[in-house]
């Protein structure tokens, strides 16, 4: 067999309301005394940020609060929310929210501490020294970023760059269900496919596929398969929301093992030139990248299609993922979000920059591949 090393977060604690007693958890696990909430204005309109406040506060801790996330982190926000930290003296680090705001976090816990510029840290394995602890607790059940190694900036007009180092996996990560009741249909939608993609691409990834890897991604399509309709038509279902946050947790660690591929590859564009969010774009390119793989793993996507009672074959996969689609109301064409025919060889091009995501497709995808997806697409 061939040798594979499996890294995750040093723990998980799953329980609804556990964000009201974040201050006593981190004072009794941690002994902080300035822990940094790493957030967006969006949830503090919502309301969401003030009871976490509330509760550093009340644990007699002296928090402080950086809400200029924003979708696709810039370095620019990056570097402010490592200013913030360090004139606030923080010694734990929280990421509050969607997975933007918890990949600031990861990336603020490692420049607070090290010396390292944030350009020296750019790729795999160049952390070096250590970094502040690191909470982080997920508001939508999509990104897996709670527990996965990788952090990606926004480094131009439409250019990204990653960060995948085992430093940047929490100390802990926090599942409470309620902070996801209420989310809107199209944004738990978008989240709940975009996990989906993470289990799918992490069982059919070409390089690191392994037997941790495929059973937590078999047990995450399952719960999210179940409960993604349930979740998106009824917003307070706790049932649902329970099992949709703790199956984008199990797929986040199995795409952080076994790393995601075309289907991210060619999503990444979308977001870099029309800021389509991140979850959509996956599901946009999703059923035409399973499509253009079937010759090669087509046998394991029947395999999952048995595992969540499709039927027996990849078509039926794609059948159940396209019927998923047109339950929960997402949309479904390139042309739906704005995207012209004649942008289709652009977004090819740049989908070929995505080498470190093309290496574990299943299937060899050429820049002329990558188009006649997107037109298969459109």
């Amino acid at each position: 067999m061939i040798a594979y090393n499996f890294n995750s977060v040093s723990s998980i604690l799953v329980e609804d309301g556990a964000a009201r007693n974040l201050g006593a958890t981190l004072k009794a696990r941690f002994g902080c005394q300035k822990p940094m909430v790493i957030t967006d204005m969006g949830l503090v309109r919502l309301g969401m940020v003030g009871p976490i406040m509330h509760a550093l506060e009340e644990a007699e801790l002296h928090p402080s609060l950086y809400d200029g996330v924003e979708a696709d982190p810039s370095e620019k926000v990056v570097l402010e929310a490592v200013k913030a930290a360090k004139a606030h003296g923080s010694d734990l680090i929280v990421g509050f929210g969607g997975g933007s705001s918890m990949d600031v976090a990861k990336l603020v816990a490692i420049l607070c501490k090290g010396a390292q510029a944030l350009g020296d840290i750019y790729g795999l394995d160049q952390v070096s020294g250590g970094r502040l602890p690191l909470v982080q607790v997920p508001t939508t059940a999509g990104t897996g970023s709670e527990v996965t190694q990788i952090a990606i900036v926004t480094t131009g007009e439409s250019t990204k760059m990653g960060v995948s180092d085992k430093a940047l996996l929490a100390d802990l990560a926090i599942l409470d269900a309620t902070l996801t009741k209420g989310l809107p249909p199209h944004i738990t939608a978008a989240t709940g496919i975009d996990a989906m993609v993470h289990a799918i691409e992490a069982y059919t990834s070409k390089i690191k596929k392994n037997p941790i890897s495929d059973g937590l991604a078999r047990q995450a399509l399952l719960m999210l398969g179940a409960n993604i309709e349930v979740a998106c038509k009824e917003g307070d279902n706790m049932e649902a929301r329970r099992g949709m946050l703790v199956g984008a947790t199990l797929a986040g660690q199995a795409f952080a093992n076994s790393p995601v591929a075309g289907v991210h590859a060619l999503a990444y564009p979308l977001g870099g030139h029309f800021h389509i969010p991140h979850g959509l774009s996956n599901a946009l390119v999703l059923p035409h990248v399973l499509r253009f793989n079937e010759p090669v793993a087509g046998g394991l996507y029947a395999e999952l299609a048995e595992l969540v009672g499709a039927g027996d074959s990849a078509a039926a996969l794609i059948n159940w993922l396209e019927r998923i689609a047109d339950d929960v109301g997402i949309e479904k064409r390139l042309r739906d979000v704005g995207i012209s025919h004649n942008d289709l060889p652009m977004l090819a091009e740049d989908a070929m920059k995505q080498q470190r995501l093309l290496v574990n497709n299943p299937r060899e995808i050429t820049q002329d591949d990558a188009l006649k997806i997107y037109e298969a697409a459109w």
